[in-house]
């Protein structure tokens, strides 16, 4: 199925499949058809500001929880439909939600965690779409948190991470001290119950 993508075994059951030059879409036909949002998280009992800008696009059943507030979809862009129709037909899993974030310099970032929540299922098929500056990604073992390798994700580049990745590792995007322009994560995701709780 993914004979022209990158294989990297992580384990007997884990693998990543990367494509570096998957999407000829450029930062700025991404950015302007998505209407970003500032978010807030709580922590150590106050809320405050998401390192990032995001939205999440989903049919209407695909509503999630995270840090405590549900946060309603919004509605499908034709760009991102068409993003959707050509990456379910590429993975053959039916995409119906999409996490958008927009890294706007090296300051925002996303923590070390893994896409495991029971509403993506037992081995959830992530694909994952950069625009725009590359950043590093990294990735560890869960039950060790062992750092074991980093990818540079370039614009346009696919990455997919399949079978068992997200219940033995966990990724992040790190911060970074250098000048960096913005980028764009797209992050297509299946569903499958009515409401997705992303604690």
């Amino acid at each position: 199925m993914f004979e022209t993508f990158e294989k990297i075994e992580l384990s007997a059951q884990s693998w990543l499949f990367l494509a570096p030059c998957w999407s000829q879409l450029t930062y700025q036909n991404v950015v302007q058809t998505i209407d970003w949002e500032q978010h807030y998280i709580q922590l150590f009992g106050r809320s405050v500001k998401e390192p990032r800008l995001s939205a999440w696009i989903a049919d209407p059943h695909c509503s999630y929880r995270y840090s405590g507030q549900r946060r309603a979809p919004k509605a499908w862009p034709e760009l991102l439909t068409q993003l959707r129709t050509d990456l379910s037909d590429v993975c053959q899993v039916p995409f119906n939600s999409v996490l958008a974030n927009l890294y706007r310099n090296g300051n925002d970032a996303m923590g070390w965690h893994s896409d495991d929540e029971r509403e993506l299922g037992g081995a959830p098929m992530i694909a994952s779409l950069s625009f725009g500056s590359e950043r590093r990604f990294l990735l560890r073992e869960r039950s060790s948190k062992n750092k074991i390798g980093e990818l540079q994700l370039g614009h346009g580049s696919l990455l997919l991470m399949a079978g068992d990745t997200q219940l033995q590792y966990q990724h992040c995007i790190a911060q970074t001290k250098r000048m960096v322009a913005p980028r764009i994560n797209l992050t297509f995701r299946h569903v499958v119950s009515k409401s997705a709780s992303f604690e």
